[in-house]
């Protein structure tokens, strides 16, 4: 089934904030690891959303940061304080999921919550300003692909 940039976008950010909410539910029970986890992911879906609007998709996660980084915090879409706050998610997610015995800081996770929430808030605004002005609506979302090798990315059409 064929779905609209638009409905792809919408769907992204949907997404990102159920998974900010499981993040806060998660808290809650003090389960660092799984919420350290959930902010990841909160954040790799509004980034995705914001590189569909792009036309751009990262097919890995080390893909996803670097296009992150290019299109968003080296053009100063986002602060530099944002892109060291989705680095220091994409790492504890890395650590957490395969690190042995690793346990996330509570303080650390609890401190990146706000954070999270504000820079998800930052690309979707961004995002959405950014697709009113070039009328979205009308375009089938065809995506390129950011690859990710070494400290390169390639973007190849699709």
């Amino acid at each position: 089934m064929k779905y609209s940039k638009a409905q792809l976008i919408k769907y992204r950010f949907d997404k990102a904030k159920e998974i900010l909410k499981d993040a806060e539910i998660l808290m809650e029970n003090e389960r660092w690891n799984s919420s350290a986890n959930r902010l990841y992911y909160a954040c790799f879906y509004a980034i995705s959303a914001y590189l569909a609007h792009k036309g751009l998709r990262a097919i890995t996660h080390s893909g996803l940061k670097s296009c992150f980084n290019n299109e968003l915090v080296r053009p100063g879409k986002v602060s530099i304080a944002d892109g060291k706050i989705f680095n220091k998610l994409f790492l504890l997610r890395h650590e957490a999921d395969y690190e042995d015995f690793f346990q996330p800081d509570a303080n650390t996770v609890i401190f990146l919550l706000p954070k999270v929430k504000e820079l998800i808030l930052k690309i979707e605004n961004f995002t959405y300003n950014m697709t009113q002005f070039i009328g979205l609506t009308n375009f089938q979302y065809v995506p390129n692909i950011c690859h990710f090798r070494g400290n390169h990315q390639f973007v190849l059409e699709a």
